[in-house]
């Protein structure tokens, strides 16, 4: 039977971050003196994941050069910000090779919890799943995808605010870009996604649904922490992260 160590990680770093007003690639942007993506990493690997993919883009250069000295860590280079689903199609070569669990994480979300990414990696390979979602309750969901579940409580979809009614609005649950896929059946969802959307990009928030359709296991499990839903888009959230640490640092 497999175990979390047969787990590898795609972590999705090859955004600019135009709101940080930093040059630097989003995820290399300082967290209290660390670039933000190290903690991602830090986290993966106390969950007991020792395979890891990131992919780069926006000057790919300096990160690859940040974490030259990771030995666990190799890249994948998105070279068009063509959406999520693309980024992670970048890793095929990865994938191809790897049979088991993949966990997919972002590369700005530094308060990433090694037992919320223990936990989904342990019901994935319990339940044999083709995907599960990390998700959480938020007071206010404004701004995330809402988890739709039907009357039996099951996963059924995810839909983007915009596209949200008011009903789904109303939805507390939220999806965090946290998610775990069984490796071919990753593969085959991505072989499967289109850009037909008005942003003409490839959405990875599409791979569960498509498993969905397809008859297999796919479901979203409320395990992450409300710290978890903090990832930094601007300089008021970096500095509510920094306030954060700063307090489960003087807890611990």
């Amino acid at each position: 039977m497999r175990s979390c160590s047969d787990s590898m990680a795609i972590v999705l770093a090859a955004g600019k971050g135009t709101r940080m007003k930093s040059e630097l690639p989003k995820v290399l942007v300082p967290v209290c003196g660390r670039p933000m993506v190290c903690y991602v990493l830090d986290a993966l690997r106390a969950a007991g994941i020792s395979r890891i993919v990131v992919v780069v883009g926006y000057r790919a250069d300096l990160v690859r050069k940040e974490l030259a000295a990771e030995s666990d860590v190799v890249f994948a280079e998105q070279v068009e910000q063509l959406g999520t689903g693309h980024a992670v199609m970048m890793c095929r070569d990865s994938l191809v090779k790897h049979q088991g669990p993949v966990v997919v994480v972002a590369g700005d979300s530094p308060l990433l919890q090694p037992r919320s990414v223990r936990t989904l990696l342990e019901t994935c390979l319990r339940e044999q799943a083709a995907c599960l979602l990390g998700t959480v309750d938020r007071d206010d969901p404004t701004g995330y995808g809402r988890i739709v579940r039907d009357q039996s409580g099951n996963f059924f979809g995810i839909v983007e605010e915009k596209d949200a009614t008011q009903e789904q609005r109303a939805i507390r649950e939220v999806n965090l870009s946290t998610y775990v896929f069984e490796a071919r059946e990753l593969l085959a969802s991505l072989d499967r996604l289109s850009n037909e959307n008005a942003q003409g990009e490839y959405y990875l928030t599409d791979c569960p649904a498509l498993l969905l359709e397809d008859g297999k296991n796919v479901n979203a499990h409320k395990v992450l922490q409300p710290c978890e839903s903090l990832s930094i888009n601007s300089k008021a959230e970096l500095q509510l992260v920094e306030e954060v640490m700063g307090h489960q640092a003087a807890a611990e």
